[in-house]
C-alpha cells in the first residue's frame, strides 16, 4: 500500500533518533499550523511520525482504534505507561551527526507547539541484532502478509495506509545476563544464539513460547522494528511494534506479563521496560503527511 509510511515497511536503519513531544501549555491556537509545517518537512521514510491520543481529541478528531497505553490488569510486572503527544523515529543509514542536526530542526518547527520531552539515539546492531546478541524481529511478516499487517484498509481516505505503533524503551542489565550459561540464555530467549533456530524443549516462560504471534487467537501478528540504544553504562531496545491496530500487541504482552497463567517472559529476569506510549502514524502522499483526518 502506497500511502503507508514508508519507513514503517522499510528495514530497520543504520541510525535512528526517536524523539517525544509534548503539547505547551496554552498553545493550542499553533497546533495546527504547526502540525501543517510538519507533514510538508516529514517524508515518512526519514522521519516517521506518530501522534498520540491526547493531540487528536484536542484537536477534535478522532481517530478509530487510537487509544492510550496502560498495563494490563492483573500484570505481574511493572509497565510503566509515558504517554506523549508527538513522536518523531528519525532515520539514517549515513552520519549520526546529520540525524541529530535533523532532530534539532524539527525541534525547533515544532517549538510554536510542542516542547521535547525525551530523545534518544539508537543504532543497528549487527544483522539487526538486540544487545543480547539474539535476532530481533525473526517472526515478521513479509511481503503483502506484512502490508496487512501494518497498513490499514477499507476506512476511507486520510485512514486507509495509516498505522498503530506501540512504544517501549526496556533497560537491559547486560552483565546479570552475561552471568547465565549459554544454554540457559538460549532457553530464556527459547532460540539459539548462533543459528537463530527455536528450542523443541524452550520452557514455558521463553520469551519466544510468550509471543507466538500464532499461537494466540486471533493470531497476533505485529511488526517489529525495534532498534538499540546506549547511553553511557546503559544500554538496551527501543521496542516498536506497527500493526493496524493495538490489540495484537496488547495480547502478547499480557502473556509476557503472566497475566493468563502466572508465568512472566524471561526477559524480565535481565531486562525491564522504562517508558510505554501508543501512537497513531497517519498515511503519507506524494512524500507528506496526510492530516485530513485532523480537519
Amino acid at each position: 500500500m502506497s500511502t503507508i509510511q514508508a519507513g514503517i515497511a522499510a528495514r530497520v536503519p543504520a541510525h535512528g533518533r526517536y524523539i517525544s513531544l509534548a503539547l505547551r501549555p496554552g498553545a493550542d491556537a499553533a497546533v495546527r499550523t504547526t502540525l501543517q509545517a510538519l507533514a510538508a518537512e516529514a517524508d515518512g521514510l526519514h522521519t516517521v511520525v506518530g501522534l498520540g491520543a491526547t493531540l487528536v481529541a484536542r484537536l477534535d478528531a478522532a481517530v478509530p482504534g487510537l487509544r492510550s497505553f496502560s498495563a494490563p490488569p492483573a500484570s505481574r510486572v511493572d509497565l510503566p505507561a509515558t504517554p506523549a503527544e508527538l513522536w518523531l523515529w528519525l532515520r539514517s543509514e549515513g552520519d549520526p551527526g546529520a540525524l541529530l542536526q535533523r532532530g534539532r530542526a524539527l525541534a525547533r518547527l515544532l517549538a510554536p507547539a510542542f516542547d521535547v520531552t525525551h530523545e534518544l539515539a539508537a543504532f543497528r546492531h549487527l544483522d539487526s541484532r538486540d544487545l543480547t546478541g539474539y535476532e530481533d524481529g525473526t517472526e515478521n511478516p513479509t511481503g503483502r502478509d506484512m502490508v496487512d499487517t501494518i497498513g490499514v484498509q477499507g476506512q476511507g481516505p486520510g485512514l486507509d495506509g495509516g498505522s498503530f505503533v506501540a512504544v517501549q524503551q526496556w533497560e537491559h542489565a547486560l552483565d546479570r545476563f552475561d552471568r547465565f550459561d549459554r544454554a540457559t540464555q538460549d532457553r530464556m530467549i527459547g532460540r539459539r544464539r548462533d543459528d537463530n533456530v527455536e528450542l523443541d524443549d524452550a520452557p514455558p516462560s521463553a520469551h519466544v513460547q510468550r509471543t507466538a504471534q500464532e499461537a494466540f487467537s486471533p493470531e497476533a501478528f505485529v511488526v517489529r522494528r525495534s532498534m538499540p540504544w546506549a547511553e553511557g553504562a546503559r544500554c538496551g531496545l527501543l521496542f516498536t511494534a506497527f500493526a493496524t491496530g493495538f490489540d495484537a500487541f496488547e495480547a502478547q504482552l499480557a502473556r509476557m506479563a503472566g497475566v493468563e497463567d502466572g508465568v512472566v517472559d524471561d526477559l524480565f529476569r535481565f531486562s525491564k521496560p522504562v517508558s510505554g506510549a501508543y501512537y497513531w502514524c497517519p498515511p503519507a502522499q506524494a512524500g507528506r503527511l496526510d492530516l485530513r483526518r485532523l480537519g
